[in-house]
């Protein structure tokens, strides 16, 4: 038994160096990123401080493309909010459209919400030529490259939330938390209007900068334990609570209801989360997603958005994880063809 753990230590051991400059975050499948030891020396503090110096440094290249009102709210609270992002006439249409028609999807379970998710593939920008129009808008772009750092197309999805299902414990999407130690970008169309009581995005305004007490925090976690905390923070997606917001002088979060047809786009670097529903209820978005290795000190090169293969990406993960669910897990179950909404 020793003998195999030191040759798996062995075997392993270049793997974990290689993904110190990487995007890998957990402190529970690399020894190394969770070593207490290299943390007191400085390892997590360095991560994060190099990975927040090249996503602003990338930003600032990125920054002329946006227009100048959505770059001030975004650095202000770290995610901008635009209502009728959609022009009048050709929001309903689109609406009717996504929810209408039967694709085929996937769904998962976590805590007592159900997540549905539908790739925005090439077949459905055909059917639907405002939703292509939408996502290729010269600004929308420019705003999701702003804030993920990056020139890359993000993951598209439609998106339908149930929350409150009986029977089961609470979401964990429901507790504040960071995606991870650097920047990423996710965003959220709503198709139907979401009320404060309904599980609305919300998020403590400004935590997207790392401040010094941004930076002692997240040296203080990297020390602790990653078997005696939760499975989710010491997978590196960090929960937190009053006392976190205090130690890093930050505000309280703030729910945000919002009418459809409004978009936010955030990074989630920034402490957010899914408000909590009072009652069971649907909450139905296009869904988007953006995160790249947060250490290359380059805008582009990603030859996954280019047209064509962006496209594609979604279906080639899930069959990527469908293929490999023994060894890498599949949370996410082929559901059939289904609308959008139909709980």
């Amino acid at each position: 038994m020793f003998l195999a753990r030191a040759l798996k230590t062995i075997a392993l051991s270049p793997v974990w160096i290689i993904q110190l400059g990487t995007g890998a975050k957990s402190f529970l499948d690399n020894p190394l990123i969770g070593s207490s030891r290299l943390n007191r020396m400085g390892l997590h503090r360095m991560r994060v401080k190099i990975a927040d110096g090249l996503a602003r440094w990338r930003r600032s290249r990125l920054a002329r493309n946006v227009p100048v009102s959505w770059r001030e709210e975004f650095e202000r609270n770290g995610f901008v909010v635009i209502e009728n992002a959609i022009a009048h006439d050709e929001f309903p249409s689109l609406r009717d459209a996504l929810l209408g028609a039967a694709w085929e999807a996937r769904e998962m379970r976590q805590g007592d919400a159900i997540t549905r998710r539908i790739a925005i593939d090439s077949a459905m920008l055909k059917a639907i030529p405002t939703l292509a129009r939408f996502l290729g808008r010269k600004d929308i772009k420019a705003l999701f490259h702003y804030v993920a750092t990056y020139r890359t197309t993000p993951l598209h999805y439609v998106q339908t939330i149930v929350s409150n299902c009986p029977g089961y414990e609470s979401d964990p999407q429901e507790t504040l938390h960071a995606d991870s130690f650097h920047a990423s970008m996710k965003s959220w169309l709503f198709l139907r209007p979401v009320a404060l009581d309904r599980g609305p995005f919300t998020y403590v305004r400004g935590s997207h900068r790392f401040t010094s007490e941004r930076i002692q925090w997240e040296h203080r976690r990297s020390l602790a334990d990653p078997k005696a905390i939760d499975r989710l923070s010491a997978r590196g997606s960090p929960r937190i609570g009053e006392a976190d917001l205090e130690q890093m002088n930050l505000r309280p979060a703030e729910a945000l209801p919002v009418p459809e047809n409004t978009l936010i786009v955030a990074d989630t670097v920034g402490f957010h989360a899914r408000g909590p529903a009072q009652q069971w209820g649907e909450r139905v978005e296009i869904w988007s997603y953006a995160r790249r290795n947060p250490f290359l000190p380059w805008l582009g090169g990603d030859l996954l958005s280019l047209p064509g293969i962006a496209e594609r990406r979604v279906g080639w993960l899930w069959a990527f994880r469908d293929r490999f669910e023994k060894h890498i897990g599949q949370p996410w179950k082929e559901c059939g063809s289904r609308p959008p909404v139909d709980f």
